[in-house]
């Protein structure tokens, strides 16, 4: 159990070392509305794992019985993207990040109703902890309009979607391989994309955009989502995506080093604050 519990952690870490890198390979796309980034990252997504399902000998097929729930999966993939996109266009990026960052919580009262897998009371304190570190990394601030309320509104349904994804990557770890899974999950949650960016589709053009797109497919999606659907197999979806929450660290590290950007004292506090609560869970697992 420790093993399993050890390699979950690894896992989950590495896909958040890739998660990471979303937020500058992200910014460097210029010119193409948001969901069809999310679109082409899915997409892409989708084609690098079909390339690996065909290289590892890993059968896709469904069955027809799968497919609505698979559909379902991967609506609730897309709309976490378009949720969270949204919540940034309506509110501040400190509303959305520390907002989208209270899924452990609705995780971990999920996980316990619809899995019945529960996890240590004390543990409690230090997911709370968790998310005090991501509300002071972000610089929260107390002044609302009903602008930013609808933008608040769009983070917690953007954070819900992202605990539904948790729980279903977690309920289906014995059902599918994993490749299969994440194939599924990403192209259907890509055409479901697709659709949505039809009315103002633009077609990249030039290496400058479709350089980042291709990382983006590549990196936080193909390798970050799959290592974390890996680890879900392996240890309790709140502690997967607890770790998780330090893509905004991995972020702030990669910007200080490809974009110049400094981080503040209260980045600087709230990743410490962070690292301790995420101490405070992890430090027993399995």
């Amino acid at each position: 159990m420790k093993a399993k519990s050890n390699k979950g952690l690894f896992l989950a870490i590495l896909g958040t070392v890739f998660f990471s890198t979303s937020p500058v390979l992200t910014r460097m796309v210029h010119g193409i509305p948001s969901q069809e980034i999310a679109f082409f990252r899915m997409l892409l997504g989708s084609l690098f794992i079909f390339t690996a399902s065909r290289i590892s000998g890993v059968n896709l097929m469904l069955q027809g019985r799968d497919i609505v729930k698979f559909g379902f999966y991967g609506i609730i993939t897309a709309l976490h993207f378009l949720f969270y996109i949204e919540s940034v266009m309506f509110t501040t990026i400190a509303h959305s990040l520390s907002l989208v960052y209270t899924a452990p919580i609705m995780i971990t009262l999920l996980s316990g109703i619809i899995l019945k897998e529960k996890i240590p009371r004390k543990k409690y304190l230090g997911i709370l902890v968790v998310i005090l570190g991501v509300v002071i990394l972000a610089g929260f601030e107390p002044v609302l309009t009903k602008k930013m309320i609808l933008g608040d509104v769009f983070a917690l349904l953007s954070a819900f979607c992202l605990a539904l994804y948790s729980l279903a990557g977690r309920r289906e770890r014995d059902a599918y391989p994993l490749l299969k899974y994440v194939f599924w999950v990403y192209f259907l949650s890509a055409l479901f994309l697709f659709l949505l960016s039809l009315r103002n589709f633009v077609m990249p053009s030039g290496l400058s955009q479709w350089i980042p797109l291709i990382l983006l497919g590549l990196l936080p999606t193909t390798l970050g989502h799959t290592l974390y659907n890996a680890g879900l197999r392996y240890i309790h979806p709140t502690y997967a995506n607890l770790i998780s929450t330090q893509e905004v660290t991995g972020g702030i590290i990669l910007g200080i080093l490809l974009l110049g950007e400094v981080p503040s004292l209260n980045s600087i506090i709230g990743v410490l604050v962070m690292f301790a609560g995420l101490y405070w869970v992890l430090s027993d697992v399995g």
